[in-house]
């Protein structure tokens, strides 16, 4: 391989035409086009021309050098969902063993310092309202020095509040009354880690009602959403942030906040993967839609939409 890579044509253009990538690789024009009929070159095509960005043709033969094993996998770190995980799972039993599909939710922030270290190929993330994530989630990225290869890719917005065990009968209070309740009555609060989303979307929400942390009885930690969920049905904490989906896979009761967006960080490479593309088609597909109306609290209308690119 390194033979080859020594004898590739280094005159080329930043982005280059079918006959172009073909010499770039020493390949002919028909290999080529296979190639992107398989979803197994990076390429895009812009006015019905097939363009190739050199970069990402470089990290592609880089990552062939591994014999396969980076674009046999996808390691979904970052934060929890009960949708992606169900179609992560879904998508895993359907690729069998010719790939390595697994989700571990780590939290927003452990899960880009993952990204960063290329542990993980994708991160999941969210970090405050959705009015706000076109803003916010560059800025959490431009934090790494890896972000100028990251692209960030929609999956969905989806409803973020409280999950309440039923028996406080409080799913119809605003979340200022609650507050009020939990410190009068002493509720046992679950929290989430330092670097979660939820956590970050929760104290916003608070600062909101001109409360914080410190005001409500924080009786124990959870590491991911269910997690936390799990804590309140075993009757371990009374309340923890989440969201709705949650909610409903645990049976509990949801206090609705607002909104926000859900993301996926990636490097553009990983972006051309036909792992990733088979993703993403079974999350906007029927079955996808089907789950999310059953989990509820989804949108799915920018489904893989590239929403920011540090180009």
């Amino acid at each position: 391989m390194s033979a080859v890579l020594e004898d590739r044509p280094t005159e080329m253009p930043q982005f280059m035409s079918v006959r172009q990538v073909a010499q770039y690789l020493h390949l002919n024009e028909k290999k080529i086009y296979a190639l992107l009929k398989e979803g197994n070159i990076p390429g895009t095509k812009i006015t019905g021309k097939w363009l190739f960005p050199r970069e990402l043709i470089d990290r592609w033969i880089l990552d062939a050098s591994h014999g396969g094993v980076l674009n046999d996998r996808l390691v979904v770190s970052g934060s929890d969902d009960p949708l992606l995980y169900r179609m992560t799972l879904a998508f895993a039993q359907q690729s069998r063993s010719h790939a390595l599909v697994t989700y571990s939710p780590t939290g927003t922030r452990l899960g880009l310092e993952l990204l960063q270290a290329n542990r993980a190929d994708l991160c999941a993330l969210h970090w405050g309202p959705d009015v706000e994530s076109g803003t916010r989630h560059p800025a959490l990225l431009t934090q790494y020095p890896q972000h100028r290869n990251w692209v960030l890719v929609r999956l969905f917005r989806r409803r973020q509040g409280v999950l309440l065990n039923p028996r406080l009968n409080l799913a119809d209070a605003t979340l200022d009354e609650l507050v009020r309740i939990s410190h009068r009555q002493g509720l046992r609060w679950n929290m989430r880690q330092p670097g979660s989303g939820t956590q970050r979307f929760f104290i916003d929400a608070l600062s909101g009602g001109e409360r914080d942390l410190q005001y409500l009885d924080q009786h124990s930690q959870a590491l991911s959403e269910r997690d936390a969920a799990a804590k309140v049905a075993m009757g371990i904490a009374d309340c923890t942030p989440g969201t709705e989906a949650t909610a409903v896979e645990f049976g509990l009761d949801f206090l609705a906040i607002g909104w926000e967006g859900f993301d996926l960080a990636l490097s553009r490479h990983i972006y051309f993967r036909n792992l990733f593309q088979e993703l993403l088609k079974l999350l906007k597909s029927e079955a996808g839609l089907e789950t999310s109306l059953q989990l509820r609290g989804y949108d799915l209308n920018a489904c893989g939409r590239i929403v920011w690119s540090a180009e």
